[in-house]
């Protein structure tokens, strides 16, 4: 291959990866790849009717370890909206027990789990500690299941809502049915307004590139467990009907 020639498909790989860049920085690529994963799974209907679950439990990823620790002070991040929606259903249903599941997720930190710093967050909140129960071993979404199951041992007919990002839930969703727990889902975080973002252009390189960042992670999250057996399907949906969520 002669010099002209190499730099020649130098220029060209160059080029191509500029306009790629530029595609997922502006266009509504990052709403094409997340909005799939936030309308598959849907919450309840008829929510003022809704029979009150046993429990809830929420995942853990809305709270930065690293900054709290730092700082002596709750850091919640983007998906803070999963911890804010527990204190709302707490209210809600004053008799359901509140499980919160997550360890650092962080390989090199891990003197502080998640569970820390939620607990001190719901306390705040004024949320009873005889309602709390903590799993702070799991650092990925299968363990999120498989631990939450084996500190819960659920009895048949229990019934648990499981509060997470709504791009992250079928993935949990499938998470947990694998291991055998009934679950109720109840996504929040929503990153998208629906159909009409997909005809949204973004303004800022960077939410366009943090929309695509999310999106292909979660996909190729999907694509791994269901390779490694931890979910049953490639993309887990809702159950065709609702009879455990609402009272007869």
């Amino acid at each position: 291959m002669t010099k002209t020639r190499f730099a020649r498909i130098t220029h060209r790989l160059s080029l191509a990866a500029i306009i790629a860049l530029i595609i997922m920085a502006f266009t509504p690529l990052g709403h094409l790849i997340l909005l799939p994963l936030e309308e598959r799974i849907k919450r309840p209907l008829n929510i003022e009717n809704m029979k009150a679950p046993d429990g809830i439990v929420v995942l853990g990823g809305s709270i930065d370890t690293i900054v709290t620790k730092a700082r002596g002070t709750i850091a919640i991040n983007e998906s803070g909206e999963r911890l804010t929606q527990i204190v709302e259903l707490a209210r809600r249903f004053p008799k359901a027990r509140i499980v919160f599941s997550g360890g650092s997720g962080k390989i090199f930190s891990k003197n502080m789990s998640e569970a820390d710093a939620a607990l001190s967050f719901f306390l705040q909140m004024g949320l009873q500690p005889d309602r709390l129960v903590f799993e702070d071993k799991s650092q990925n979404t299968w363990q999120n299941a498989r631990y939450t199951k084996d500190l819960l041992n659920p009895s048949p007919g229990e019934r648990w809502l499981l509060v997470t990002s709504a791009f992250h839930m079928p993935r949990s969703l499938g998470c947990f049915r694998n291991v055998g727990m009934k679950i109720i889902p109840w996504p929040v975080d929503y990153r998208t307004r629906g159909a009409s973002d997909l005809y949204r252009f973004f303004d800022r390189a960077s939410e366009g590139w943090k929309r695509v960042d999310i999106g292909v992670r979660e996909w190729v999250g999907l694509l791994v467990y269901r390779l490694s057996g931890r979910i049953d399907s490639f993309f887990p949906r809702q159950a065709a009907k609702s009879s455990l969520t609402v009272a007869n």
